[in-house]
C-alpha cells in the first residue's frame, strides 16, 4: 500500500510533463515560462515535506498519508482547467504538495522494519514509488494519444481530461490507504498512546528542532538534493530534452514524438524497479560488514559516480548513444537515493520523521536549484546538465562528514543481530 500510494502520487506529480509539448503550444510559453514551471513544480514540497514529517511524528503516517492524497488530488485535476500561464503555473505549484508522500512512505517503512533490512525496506518502498515517475513518461503520452485518437478529443482537452483521470486515482487510493494500512507493527498511534506504549504528542515537539541541530541531517539534505533532486529534474526536463536536442524527432508527427519521446524519457524513472532498492540493500550489506560507516562509504561510492555519469550523459547528441548512457546515469542516481535513506534512520530515531522530513526536503530544494539553470538563456540544457553532474561529484564528499559515534555503531549492531536472531527463531517456529 505503501509503494503504490507513492506510485500514484509521483505519476500525478509528472503526470504533465511528457504532454508539455502540446501545453507549450497551445500557451504558447517561453523557456523562461517553461522553466519557472520546472522550478514550481518541486518548489512548495520543500515546505511541504518540512510539515510532513513532524506530522508523522505527531498523528502517524496513516492519518498523513490519507489526508494528503485526497487533498493532492484537487489541484492535479484542477490543473485541466488552467487557461493561462499564470493559472497553469499556480496548479502546478499545488500539484507538487503530493511529493510530500515521500517522507511518509519512508516514515512508514522505517517503524515497520527492522534495523538489519530497513535500508532495503526503505529503498524497496521509495523505487518502486519513484516507479511512477517513468511509467508516468510512458503511460500519460498514450492516455493523451487514447482521448485524442479513439475517444476524439481535441489535444486541448486530450491532456486535460488525462490529468483529470491521475488526480480521480489519487483521491481513491487516499480512501483505501484509510482502511488497508495502520501506522505500525502493533497498531495505530491512537490506541498505542491510550495504552501507554506510545509518548503522548506533546512529547514530540522538540523533535523537529532536534533534527535541526544535528549537522549529518543537513549534510544529507545537501547529498539528497544531488540525487533525488537531480531525479525531479530530469523527470520534468527529459521528453522535452529529447525533443529539442535530437534530430531523430524532427521529421515525426507531434502525437508520435510526444510518445516516443516518452518513452525513451521513461527509461530513467523504470530503473526504479529495481536499482534504488540495490542501493539500499547494499547499503544494509555495507553496514553488516563496516558498520553504520559502511553506509555511509557506499553512499559515497554511488553519488560520486552519479556525477560522471551525469557528466558523460550531457555531452551524448547521438541517441543510440544517450539511451545507454541514460539508463547508467540512472542506476547511480536511484542507488545514491537508496544509499542515502539506508543512514537516515540510524541518525536519530526519536525524531525519525523530522530527519526523514529534512533530508527528503533536500531533494526538491536540489531540484528548485537546478531548475535555474534550466530557465536561463544564457545556459543550453546540455551545459546545464553538465554543470550539475560536476556538483554531484563535489557533493559526495559531504558524504565523509557524516559520522557516528561508538555507542551508536555499538547500539545499531546490538539491534541487527537481535533483529536477525528474532527472524531466525520466527523462520525455525514456522518450519517445526
Amino acid at each position: 500500500m505503501t509503494w503504490f500510494a507513492f506510485f500514484l502520487c509521483f505519476f500525478a506529480w509528472f503526470g504533465i510533463a511528457p504532454l508539455m509539448k502540446v501545453v507549450r503550444e497551445e500557451m504558447s510559453l517561453t523557456k523562461d515560462q517553461i522553466g519557472w514551471c520546472i522550478i514550481g513544480s518541486v518548489s512548495i514540497t520543500v515546505i511541504a515535506r518540512l510539515f510532513i514529517g513532524w506530522l508523522c511524528d505527531r498523528i502517524g503516517p496513516r492519518y498523513a498519508y490519507t489526508g494528503l492524497l485526497l487533498l493532492g488530488s484537487i489541484p492535479v485535476m484542477g490543473i485541466a482547467f488552467a487557461h493561462s500561464f499564470e493559472t497553469f503555473l499556480l496548479f502546478r505549484v499545488l500539484i507538487g504538495v503530493i511529493g510530500a508522500s515521500f517522507v511518509i512512505t519512508q516514515y512508514h517503512t522505517s517503524v515497520m522494519f527492522a534495523p538489519n533490512c530497513v535500508g532495503t525496506a526503505n529503498a524497496t518502498t521509495a523505487g518502486w514509488g519513484n516507479l511512477g515517475g517513468g511509467v508516468t513518461q510512458m503511460v500519460m503520452p498514450l492516455v493523451f494519444a487514447f482521448f485524442v485518437g479513439v475517444v476524439g478529443f481535441t489535444e486541448t482537452i486530450g491532456w486535460r481530461v488525462s490529468m483529470v483521470a491521475a488526480g480521480v486515482a489519487c483521491a481513491a487510493m487516499g480512501v483505501a490507504y484509510f482502511f488497508f494500512t495502520q501506522d505500525g507493527p502493533e497498531g495505530n498511534f491512537g490506541e498505542l498512546r491510550a495504552a501507554g506504549k506510545m509518548p503522548p504528542k506533546q512529547q514530540v515537539k522538540g523533535s523537529f528542532l532536534a533534527a535541526c541541530k544535528d549537522s549529518r541531517v543537513w549534510a544529507l539534505f545537501v547529498i539528497y538534493g544531488a540525487c533525488f533532486g537531480i531525479e525531479l529534474t530530469i523527470n520534468n526536463v527529459a521528453a522535452l530534452y529529447f525533443l529539442d536536442y535530437f534530430d531523430y524527432f524532427a521529421s515525426m508527427d507531434p502525437v508520435k514524438a510526444v510518445s516516443t519521446a516518452g518513452m525513451i524519457a521513461g527509461l530513467f524513472g523504470l530503473m526504479n524497479l529495481f536499482a534504488r532498492t540495490m542501493g539500499g540493500a547494499l547499503g544494509d550489506r555495507f553496514g553488516e560488514q563496516w558498520g553504520l560507516k559502511g553506509r555511509v562509504r557506499w553512499l559515497f561510492i554511488a553519488l560520486f559516480c552519479e556525477g560522471l555519469a551525469l557528466m558523460v550523459f550531457s555531452q551524448m547528441n547521438v541517441l543510440s548513444l544517450a539511451i545507454p548512457t541514460l539508463i547508467i546515469f540512472s542506476l547511480f542516481t536511484q542507488m545514491s537515493e537508496g544509499a542515502t535513506f539506508s543512514v537516515v534512520p540510524f541518525i536519530n530515531r526519536k525524531a525519525l520523521g523530522s530527519v526523514a522530513g529534512i533530508v527528503g526536503a533536500g531533494g526538491n530544494a536540489g531540484a528548485v536549484a537546478a531548475g535555474f539553470l534550466f530557465k536561463t538563456s544564457a545556459v543550453t540544457w546540455p551545459t546545464a546538465l553538465l554543470i550539475l553532474g560536476a556538483l554531484v561529484t563535489c557533493s559526495a564528499f559531504l558524504a565523509f562528514t557524516v559520522r557516528f559515534s561508538a555507542e551508536a555503531e555499538t547500539e545499531a549492531r546490538i539491534h541487527t543481530e537481535e533483529a536477525t536472531a528474532r527472524r531466525r527463531g520466527e523462520l525455525l517456529g514456522a518450519a517445526t
